[in-house]
């Protein structure tokens, strides 16, 4: 499994965390509730007027400095690059995403703002720079620092929890953005043909079709004699 199937597996194991920014907005159909001209005209947000409010004033807040999204993207490129299949996490917004959650969810506050402040230490001993300042070959050499718990050193458990962090808020940023969803291959609920039981499954379990549900339910079609439900 490679890095990209790694952090699919991850993202689709947090999602239960609700954490989609959505971008645009729903009409209010009910009528004048008071914050009609507040509640974004396009189809599709579903949120109620007082919660497109409060995404509107976590949006216009800021809270991580230019300097540090400019590390969180850095970051956050390292962890998801573009690739054959599909562009970045920056391509995808995940940095404006992660602004976003730490004002929703301020528990990350203190953690990410702290982690970010290790990298530049880190770096600033080694290299006498930030970590965006860095060449990548640097960045990289910090990274590996921190980016296998199993074999990072004792002394830098805090880099490892910071990293942890922004490694599961990146993937699931990425895959819950319209290239993450792309790269997954998700096309929700389609329809299908069933072919029915496998004959091999139905003999085992000593079952068989019926000439009746033959003739009314499946029909066998003389190519490859697949039956499909009618």
């Amino acid at each position: 499994m490679d890095r990209r199937e790694s952090l699919k597996a991850l993202a689709l194991g947090t999602l239960s965390v609700g954490t989609i920014l959505a971008a645009t907005g729903c009409e209010d159909k009910k009528g004048d509730t008071g914050h009609k001209d507040e509640v974004p005209k396009t189809p599709g947000y579903g949120r109620t007027a007082d919660e497109v409010k409060r995404d509107k004033a976590l949006m216009d807040e800021k809270f991580f400095t230019p300097e540090e999204m400019k590390t969180i993207t850095i970051l956050a490129d390292i962890i998801i690059p573009a690739d054959e299949h599909s562009g970045s996490a920056s391509d995808a917004k995940v940095p404006e995403f992660i602004e976003f959650i730490v004002k929703d969810m301020p528990e990350h506050q203190l953690p990410m703002r702290g982690g970010l402040r290790w990298l530049d230490v880190q770096c600033a001993r080694r290299y006498n720079k930030s970590f965006a300042d860095c060449s990548e070959q640097q960045r990289i050499a910090i990274v590996d620092l921190i980016a296998y718990p199993e074999k990072a050193a004792p002394e830098n458990s805090q880099g490892v929890a910071f990293f942890n962090r922004m490694r599961n808020l990146t993937a699931t940023g990425f895959f819950t953005s319209k290239i993450g969803i792309k790269d997954l291959n998700y096309v929700g609920n389609t329809p299908n043909e069933w072919d029915g039981v496998p004959a091999d499954v139905l003999q085992q379990y000593g079952y068989a079709y019926d000439e009746k549900t033959l003739a009314t339910c499946l029909k066998i079609e003389d190519r490859g004699k697949l039956m499909t439900w009618e």
